[in-house]
């Protein structure tokens, strides 16, 4: 079993991946460089780990619209976690994946996959939801295929992910009986959500009363909505179609009683004025899943003695729990 050192972990968590927008916004023009020898390194640890059972499947028509599928040895059918990349939106790749994770995961009868989705230099929002929820609607279509139980489905992921994962679990199902792409009759329903480093609202006029500093000016939220690099949150107009936008983009706001469980977990170190990883995004959802009698598990890295294996030994649990499989 390979475990990823701490950097590669964070790595994989999605940490940092917003930084230089953070940066930018607190008052530094300069970017940070990055040596080739550690991009090389980066390259490296990609490609660690368990190879994939199905790499590179088209769930859509677009170039982005891949997934790698890796199957859990088992008599009957089993659930699935589906990993959802971070990268603000912006940038990001499935083969950043928790080795370590992945293996628990498998180790514990429950498959795993991971995809990607079209990024905003491509299109603005929704495409980058609507993509992973194909994806869901996808691998339901194809579960018989597979050996994956179409009714035990979770969704994991970090930063831009997490807000996907979020996003996809407290949203009325996008199934369309009626559809005649057989794919779109599909539920986008989950069974749980485990979001890390998580953002549960991207309208920056709710970011700048959850969070302290700038973090509601990350350019990347920007790119988000199809806006200039240099739009002032405080000074430019939104309009009705952008303010439905920030509205309908932000997964806190499709929360109702009827949704599905969540496990939330944010790093210690994030938890700074201007951060938009910050621990502060977990306590407002957790107070908000509290008021609607949802299981919301919130965790801080500092919970744990060796935060590396034993979170993800929980999150493990908690898929369990909900997949109906202790």
């Amino acid at each position: 079993m390979h475990i990823l050192s701490r950097r590669d972990f964070l790595k994989a968590l999605g940490v940092g991946v917003l930084s230089p927008a953070v940066v930018r916004c607190e008052g530094s023009s300069q970017k940070p460089s990055r040596s080739k020898s550690s991009k090389r390194r980066d390259r490296k640890s990609v490609s660690k780990g368990r190879t994939a059972d199905v790499q590179d499947h088209s769930y859509g028509k677009h170039k982005l619209n891949k997934l790698d599928l890796w199957l859990a040895k088992s008599d009957g059918s089993t659930p699935l976690v589906v990993y959802i990349h971070g990268g603000g939106f912006r940038g990001g790749d499935k083969s950043r994946v928790n080795q370590y994770m992945l293996e628990r995961v498998l180790q514990s009868g429950i498959s795993f996959a991971s995809i990607n989705y079209r990024l905003t230099g491509e299109v603005p929002y929704p495409a980058q939801m609507h993509d992973c929820a194909r994806a869901i609607q996808y691998i339901r279509r194809n579960a018989k295929r597979w050996n994956i139980d179409p009714k035990r489905l979770a969704a994991y992921g970090g930063s831009a992910g997490s807000g996907i994962s979020q996003w996809l679990a407290f949203h009325d199902d996008m199934a369309k009986p009626k559809s005649k792409d057989p794919v779109e009759r599909e539920s986008t329903r989950l069974s749980c959500a485990i979001p890390f480093n998580a953002q549960c609202t991207y309208d920056p006029r709710q970011i700048k009363k959850i969070v302290p500093g700038r973090a509601y000016d990350n350019v990347a939220l920007k790119l988000l909505y199809g806006l200039p690099e240099d739009w002032n949150w405080d000074e430019d107009e939104v309009d009705e179609k952008l303010d439905a936008l920030l509205k309908d983009a932000s997964p806190i706001n499709h929360l109702t009683r009827d949704d599905p469980p969540v496990f939330v977990y944010h790093l210690a170190r994030s938890s700074k004025p201007g951060n938009i990883h910050h621990s502060n995004f977990g306590k407002h959802l957790k107070n908000r899943m509290d008021k609607l009698g949802i299981e919301c598990v919130r965790r801080m890295d500092t919970d744990y003695t060796s935060p590396q294996t034993e979170s993800v030994e929980e999150m493990i649990q908690f898929l369990k729990r909900h997949f109906r499989m202790q």
